[in-house]
């Protein structure tokens, strides 16, 4: 009966031949390696018969892929609310939110400090989470390097220049520029790193997703209004994020999300705690209740469990699939405007989610079909 169980070496040669991605022969021949370890621990269990056991592999690939589109959305979602809550911790330029006043003469976070004391309270929440998975902090120099590189150019540079930023354009406005991180990501990726070329597809995909996000702020932001500095520091934010993912993708991947997160934000809130002793003097605090919420708020959802997702996202999906999660930012500032401040729903809200799920589909074509299939028991869909 053993004799009738594929080995590992088969199962990937069944795969081959029947055009499954890397990705799904490689839950494959886990599957066939688990059982063949379960038989050696029960020799008079019976086996299972080769389709059940490619039916279970295409099982798992299809729980797969749904729990990482729901980090996706999930990510989407966190970070997408951040500019409001930026906007909140930086006073709200005097405006009450949620009926709650805003004194004019009440004195708010300034951009470093803001952008400080969101980190703080993100390495809180992930030193917990640190301690409840008995992780540790990498010891070797080469890996703390690469950390703290993308401290400064994934998190202490982008996160300074969109807060600052902020404080000169309208938050919606900041979410379309921060939505062209994927346009740039595509172009990084496409030299930094060999298994994320670029093809007429993706770009077409990338392209169609950044028309939807322009269109769907097209409605909610005068652009002329806005400083063009503040427009420029945002852009660099998109720029800094974009190369940040190429070069994590390729340097960390073999660190876990949590790990990867708190290492990476104990640098960037190095250089935070010194440019604010370089450059706030004196340091004023804040004392209204509501902007140490919207801090709170976006240090341990936005900074601690953002992150994880984040590189969590990245080591499964690459550098450019997903940094795509930033054209989701403009939809969900739109439904917090909808719902939270009682805009009205314009056209161009439909319009534009239209065309940002129309690329969102095309750049992830073959992983959406591979999905489909695992869940029917076909094979998957090899290239790109």
């Amino acid at each position: 009966m053993k004799g009738d169980l594929p080995s590992p070496h088969a199962a990937a040669d069944v795969a081959t031949q029947g055009s499954w991605s890397d990705e799904s022969r490689g839950l494959l021949s886990t599957e066939v390696s688990g059982e063949r370890a379960r038989l050696h621990q029960h020799p008079n269990r019976l086996p299972r018969s080769p389709s059940e056991t490619i039916g279970r592999a295409c099982e798992n690939c299809w729980r797969m892929k749904l729990r990482e589109w729901g980090m996706f959305f999930l990510l989407g979602l966190i970070w997408g609310s951040s500019f409001l809550w930026i906007k909140v911790a930086l006073g709200n330029n005097g405006e009450p939110f949620l009926g709650i006043a805003m004194p004019a003469g009440q004195p708010a976070f300034s951009p470093l400090l803001l952008v400080t004391m969101r980190l703080a309270f993100g390495l809180a929440g992930l030193a917990v989470l640190m301690v409840a998975y008995g992780l540790k902090i990498p010891r070797d120099t080469r890996t703390l390097g690469i950390c703290a590189v993308v401290g400064f150019i994934n998190t202490a540079l982008p996160f300074a220049l969109i807060t600052w930023g902020e404080t000169r354009i309208p938050s919606s406005l900041a979410s379309i520029l921060n939505g062209t991180v994927p346009l740039f990501a595509i172009v990084f990726a496409h030299f930094a790193l060999h298994d994320e070329r670029m093809t007429l597809g993706r770009l077409g995909g990338l392209v169609i997703g950044f028309i939807g996000v322009v269109v769907l702020v097209s409605g909610e932001s005068d652009v002329t209004s806005g400083s063009i500095w503040g427009q420029a520091a945002v852009s660099g934010a998109a720029v800094s994020y974009a190369g940040a993912a190429a070069y994590t993708r390729r340097y960390l991947r073999g660190l876990s999300p949590i790990t990867q997160s708190f290492t990476t934000l104990i640098f960037a809130e190095a250089y935070l705690v010194i440019a604010v002793a370089l450059f706030e003097r004196p340091v004023v605090w804040p004392t209204h209740p509501l902007v140490w919420t919207a801090t709170v708020w976006l240090g341990l959802l936005g900074s601690c469990a953002a992150y994880v997702l984040y590189f969590s996202l990245i080591n499964a999906w690459g550098a450019t699939r997903a940094s795509l999660v930033t054209y989701v930012f403009p939809v969900v500032g739109l439904a917090l405007g909808i719902f939270v401040l009682g805009e009205q729903v314009q056209w161009n809200l439909f319009v534009g989610t239209a065309l940002v799920a129309a690329g969102i589909v095309i750049v992830n074509g073959r992983q959406l079909v591979n999905a489909v299939n695992a869940r029917r028991g076909a094979p998957a869909v090899a290239g790109r």
